[in-house]
């Protein structure tokens, strides 16, 4: 099954920090195979240091720097590096540029559910007060098999 979407066929969503999450590819157009989805963030975005319980995740830091923890150990992730994480492999990274642009495979497709709940469609107008809290947080990833294990680092 083919697919196609040109960028502004992308739903583009608000995220952690003020930063964007870009849907490139869901469920619906991989059959339930794949999930891409890229982030444009800021300096500091950071999600808790957690893991996934359905998906094999892949992310590559296209653009900036970030600090990466995973199963505790900390490296440095430079402009380029990619990472593999297997699913129930605990991980958190923060970025230490000034802006970061990372694209993000997911493997079998689901995890994007997480960030629709969570997070906010741009496309529509911004409800007063809306904020990505740590309770709406922990709702989308108990509901999609993520498993928050502390704060962001």
């Amino acid at each position: 099954m083919a697919y196609l979407a040109q960028p502004d066929q992308q739903q583009k969503l608000e995220w952690l920090d003020g930063g964007q999450f870009a849907v490139l590819l869901d469920s619906a157009a991989t059959d339930g195979q794949l999930t891409v989805g890229r982030f444009t963030v800021n300096k500091g975005e950071a999600p808790p240091y957690h893991m996934h319980t359905r998906e094999d995740e892949v992310f590559m830091l296209l653009k900036g720097t970030a600090l990466l923890w995973c199963d505790d150990e900390e490296m440095e992730l430079s402009e380029g590096g990619i990472v593999y994480l297997p699913r129930n492999v605990p991980h958190g990274y923060r970025i230490t540029s000034d802006t970061a642009d990372l694209l993000m495979m997911c493997t079998p497709a689901g995890i994007e559910g997480m960030f629709r709940h969570a997070g906010r469609d741009l496309a529509s107008p911004r409800p007063e007060g809306f904020e990505i809290s740590p309770e709406r947080l922990a709702e989308a990833t108990d509901k999609y098999g993520q498993i928050i294990l502390g704060p962001p680092r």
